[in-house]
């Protein structure tokens, strides 16, 4: 059974669901920080996941990547799975600017986090809802 790792849900916000993967915003407002999560038990790196599943997380990992690169204007997308921290599979997927806190440097432990005012998150996900419409779900909005 799939469990999301405590530290993931104690560090995002639920954005929702594709097919594979569970989507998550990085609760750090320095950069739109996106995390896919394969919602399968158990698995810590990619070759883990069933061929068809690795297929599937390389499709939703290319569709996020273009449509926050177009979406955000981004200068640049850092995608990468590493998993030191955090052993459950899951890629990252961070929209960078040339004027970002943390350009050209990795965003790993450059800046404290800023959390996201409930607004800013729900403006954030507002964006996403205009252009995530194929094969996604959101999540429930909080109450």
């Amino acid at each position: 059974m799939f469990v999301l790792d405590s530290r993931l849900m104690q560090d995002t916000l639920a954005v929702g669901d594709f097919p594979l993967c569970r989507l998550l915003l990085s609760n750090d407002s320095n950069y739109p920080w996106f995390i896919l999560v394969p919602r399968r038990a158990a698995v810590t790196e990619v070759f883990e996941l069933s061929e068809a599943d690795q297929l599937q997380l390389l499709k939703e990992t290319t569709m996020l990547s273009s449509v926050l690169k177009a979406a955000f204007k981004a200068d640049k997308l850092n995608v990468a799975a590493l998993g030191n921290v955090v052993s459950q599979l899951h890629m990252h997927v961070i929209v960078r600017y040339r004027t970002d806190v943390a350009w050209p440097a990795p965003v790993w432990g450059r800046h404290p986090a800023k959390p996201y005012s409930g607004d800013q998150a729900a403006a954030l996900i507002q964006q996403l809802k205009e252009v995530l419409t194929e094969d996604f779900s959101f999540a429930p909005e909080p109450v």
